[in-house]
């Protein structure tokens, strides 16, 4: 079955609306304006978390809800509610009267159609039974205490959630769209002499559960946060000062998508508020950096076979060679900037109005390989994970704290640090790139990105990378 004959039955036949009234609905609320769609969603979610030796917390939801959105000019109105009926839908066509008043707009051209589907379908949810998602849980909780004597805590938690959405414009498109999404996290807590440290590792596609119950994949996850525990616990005081930087494959391109990704979304760019701003054409990077927003990848967590505006997701280029080429656009933002949607138009939920996210953002290889880049650094740092982070928009300036980071001495990582943050700005840090590795890793499929109050899920990339110069911030 395909998502939009999936989704009708589940909006039109279950919900009991009526899709000839409910078009007609749509087709009058937005007659005089620019742009807009009804956005209809049903979603269910799970989350079950194991601490310490029990199931500490389960829970199930289920939401469901529409948005009506009009678009004139720069302004936009929007309506929504979480009762699916044609009378509520209406109701919400009329507070959008005030938007569109006076204006006689031509209705904007539909997305191109697409038949592609990125991911399965499957209700993960529904495919394997509540005991076996807590016998999993408690299963990681014992393997980690025996792995090592140190072993003094174990949180693991499983959830995932099932979406479904259908988005109908007033000339007669209408898109559908089913995502699954799941998630294993595990985080582990050694104690050695009295000090203690912690370590963490997840993963997680557009997928069902069924990878997450083999062994292979959650003691691989178990293994993993806990070698970074007993590394945490040897480490030293980092290190403060200018020096040169070393960021390894995969999550640490969470320094990507934060520093210069957010920089790289259109409405920040059109509204002038972006350290890229006006810059398109011109040398943003280091020559060998080339930076991609990718939502049309299978099963990655990031990627949307359609938007939230019904337009397929596809491969962008943002940065070519360090010449910026590209933004990440929605349909609002494009239309205004006089180009075209890249796909990126993205909500968290029918209670929210659309804006320009990334998908999978990352750097392509290059080609040095990685030791040749360690063996280059007299006297640096090796950042392999991040931790949390902020970033200033409007200047580019960054703090990102390293939960897993080396020192680099005479060209070899010798001991590893805590307490490590890297201090900089976006523009000016992809300048400082002067070797790219030939190992472009993706993240295990963790990431969440927030932005307006709005949480959506993303993915991020990058091979090995130095940068010549970086402030980093540490405690020795």
């Amino acid at each position: 079955m395909s998502d939009l004959a999936a989704t009708d039955k589940l909006f039109f036949e279950r919900a009991g609306l009526d899709k000839t009234r409910t078009e007609a609905i749509v087709k009058d609320a937005l007659t005089g304006a620019d742009d807009g769609e009804l956005f209809l969603e049903y979603r269910q979610s799970e989350a079950l978390v194991f601490d310490d030796g029990r199931l500490k917390s389960a829970s199930f939801d289920t939401t469901q809800g529409f948005g009506l959105r009009s678009v004139c000019g720069e302004a936009t109105g929007y309506s929504h509610a979480n009762e699916l009926s044609e009378t509520a839908i209406a109701r919400a066509g009329e507070t959008l009267e005030a938007v569109r008043r006076g204006k006689g707009g031509t209705f904007a051209a539909p997305p191109v159609g697409t038949n592609r589907a990125l991911y399965c379908d499957d209700n993960p949810l529904s495919g394997v039974a509540f005991e076996k998602k807590v016998a999993l849980l408690g299963e990681m909780d014992a393997y980690a205490r025996a792995k090592d004597e140190r072993v003094k805590q174990v949180s693991a938690s499983l959830s995932g959630e099932w979406q479904a959405v259908q988005i109908l414009r007033p000339d007669g498109m209408r898109v559908g769209d089913i995502r699954p999404l799941v998630r294993l996290n595990v985080q582990v807590m050694v104690e050695k002499d009295g000090k203690m440290e912690t370590g963490g590792y997840g993963t997680g596609a557009r997928v069902t559960f069924d990878r997450y119950l083999e062994p292979e994949t959650w003691k691989a996850s178990v293994d993993e946060a806990l070698r970074q525990a007993l590394v945490n616990l040897d480490s030293v005081p980092a290190p403060a000062g200018e020096m040169q930087v070393v960021l390894g494959p995969g999550w640490p391109g969470i320094l990507l998508h934060e520093a210069i990704g957010h920089g790289l979304e259109g409405d920040f760019n059109r509204k002038k508020t972006s350290a890229f701003s006006g810059l398109l054409g011109q040398r943003v990077a280091a020559p060998g950096v080339t930076v991609i927003d990718d939502g049309a990848m299978a099963d990655r967590r990031g990627s949307l076979s359609v938007d939230d505006e019904g337009t397929p997701s596809q491969k962008t280029v943002l940065i070519e060679d360090g010449i910026l080429i590209g933004y990440i656009q929605d349909r609002l933002n494009a239309r205004l900037m006089g180009t075209k949607p890249t796909g990126n138009g993205r909500r968290q939920s029918f209670a929210h109005t659309p804006i320009p996210r990334m998908t999978n953002t990352y750097m392509l290889p290059g080609p040095h390989v990685p030791e040749e880049i360690i063996a280059s650094v007299d006297r640096g740092l090796y950042a392999v994970n991040f931790g949390g982070g902020q970033v200033d928009i409007t200047s580019g300036k960054f703090v990102f704290s390293a939960s897993e980071a080396y020192l680099i001495e005479n060209g070899k990582v010798t001991r590893p640090v805590r307490g490590a943050t890297l201090i900089g700005n976006g523009p000016d840090v992809l300048n400082q790139v002067s070797m790219v590795g030939n190992d472009l890793a993706l993240d295990e499929g963790v990431g969440v990105c927030g932005k307006e109050g709005q949480s959506v899920p993303v993915g991020v990339g990058m091979p090995t990378i130095k940068l010549d110069h970086l402030t980093v911030g540490g405690t020795d």
